[in-house]
């Protein structure tokens, strides 16, 4: 077992005051803080560079290995690392590999250099994705399944929370007030990765009684024979459409925030310190909030809950679009959007980690969250074509694809609220309200 506790069931308090809980929480701010780098503080660097929203729009495909990472995840289950053992040796590898590429970006100019800049950040994403299959695989076996729900609202919160290094950190180092040269701000961000190679050292593995696979054919064919054998193949397909669904609105919403909030005039270090400010209580409140809801109510019914308030807050940007300028407007934003999404992603990765074999995780869990990349990867890079459309002014966009008229900032987030429903549907099959097992509906 993970530990001595695993066998028992916790009382609430227990739980959460719980060593796993701990580690779960500094995991999650690992993981999220590459993730981040790629989609708020890069996107703000080549905005203010002079890089426009259509590149930074498809600049999202650099998120490519988000949504392949369960083609190498096997690799991860099967080999060993010479130290650290299975699951902390990989943590290590790509933790450090991360922090290194993060770096290499100080020494270019997206002016100058773009290609070279997006294959830097491809690389940031693939080792990123790769710590992404490790951290998910040991937090599978860390955790007992009474404890899914409020482990993974923990990681959940902490990888939200990492937000507060690149995308305000990050931005407040930028901003007028203080206005450091990027190439500085690339390495100060980078050099915070210590936090989860630091952590990586003091912990100790979670499940030494689980074996690797014996061969590499056992890694790769049966976690894929075993999921869409166990409920078969119409359930596990309809599993799959839910995950790429439930979070499409959100994803293509918050993909140009950054530049959003920077194209109605907000100065970065002002963005930046209400997302640090903000996020700092939308983080806490759903933490407690959405673990306790999740330990109570269930994964199910918390799927529901948090999914139409995750909804409602798409429409916080379409408003804000409309008012333009507005500090409060701002800060109510990003605060309701942190809490919204911050509970229904907590929800959701519940909802993979119970849909996996302890047996598999690495790859199983990869193949579900690989699902969910891929809104955020390839809707995403339409999404600044979506805004501003395409004209003459615009070279080799409109010499391949011809005039394209823009939705404007309201109408599109409209549209990502529409995108959002879908996902909700699904839920009556997936998730049923009265219905909290394991098992899928047909």
């Amino acid at each position: 077992m993970p530990d001595s506790n695993a066998s028992e069931k916790l009382s609430l308090w227990q739980a959460i005051a719980s060593k796993r809980m701990l580690i779960c929480i500094f995991n999650g701010i690992s993981a999220g803080m590459p993730l981040f780098y790629l989609y708020h503080l890069v996107p703000a660097w080549l905005r203010t560079s002079g890089v426009d929203l259509k590149t930074i729009g498809l600049f999202s495909l650099v998120g490519i290995p988000y949504t392949y990472k369960f083609l190498w995840s096997p690799i991860m289950d099967r080999y060993t690392p010479p130290f650290l053992g299975r699951r902390r040796g990989w943590m290590l590898i790509t933790q450090v590999a991360v922090m290194l590429s993060m770096m290499s970006l100080a020494l270019f100019d997206p002016q100058e250099s773009i290609w070279i800049v997006a294959y830097v950040a491809f690389a940031i994403a693939f080792f990123s994705a790769s710590q992404d299959v490790v951290l998910d695989a040991y937090r599978r076996e860390l955790l007992p399944d009474d404890e899914l729900g409020l482990g993974n609202s923990f990681y959940m919160n902490g990888y939200r929370a990492a937000v507060f290094i690149p995308g305000g950190l990050g931005l407040i180092l930028a901003g007028d007030d203080i206005a450091l040269p990027w190439p500085l701000i690339h390495i100060i961000i980078a050099l915070f990765m210590l936090i989860g190679i630091v952590k990586t050292l003091l912990i100790s593995e979670a499940a030494k009684t689980i074996d690797p696979p014996k061969s590499f054919q056992e890694a790769v064919v049966k976690p894929f024979k075993e999921f869409f054998a166990r409920d078969g193949i119409g359930p596990a397909l309809l599993l799959l459409l839910f995950l790429f669904l439930y979070k499409l609105g959100d994803n293509m919403a918050t993909a140009l925030s950054t530049a959003f909030y920077i194209d109605l005039g907000f100065d970065l270090a002002v963005i930046g310190s209400l997302v640090k400010l903000i996020n700092f209580w939308a983080m806490l409140i759903g933490t407690f909030v959405g673990g306790v809801v999740i330990f109570r109510m269930g994964i199910n019914r918390s799927l529901w809950i948090f999914g139409v308030v995750q909804l409602v807050s798409i429409l916080g940007f379409a408003i804000l679009s409309e008012v333009g300028q507005n500090h409060a407007l701002l800060a109510a934003v990003i605060g309701f959007e942190y809490l919204g999404v911050g509970l229904g992603a907590s929800a959701l990765v519940a909802f993979m980690a119970r849909a996996t074999s302890i047996n598999f995780t690495a790859t199983q869990f990869a193949l579900l969250s690989s699902i969910i990349a891929l809104p955020r990867t390839f809707a995403n890079s339409i999404t600044g074509f979506l805004v501003e459309g395409v004209s003459a002014k615009d070279g080799l966009y409109y010499s391949l694809l011809g005039e394209i008229p823009g939705l404007g900032y309201t109408a599109f987030f409209l549209l990502c609220t529409v995108c959002a429903v879908p996902g909700m549907i699904l839920l009556l099959w997936v998730a049923p309200w009265d219905d909290n097992e394991r098992h899928l509906s047909a």
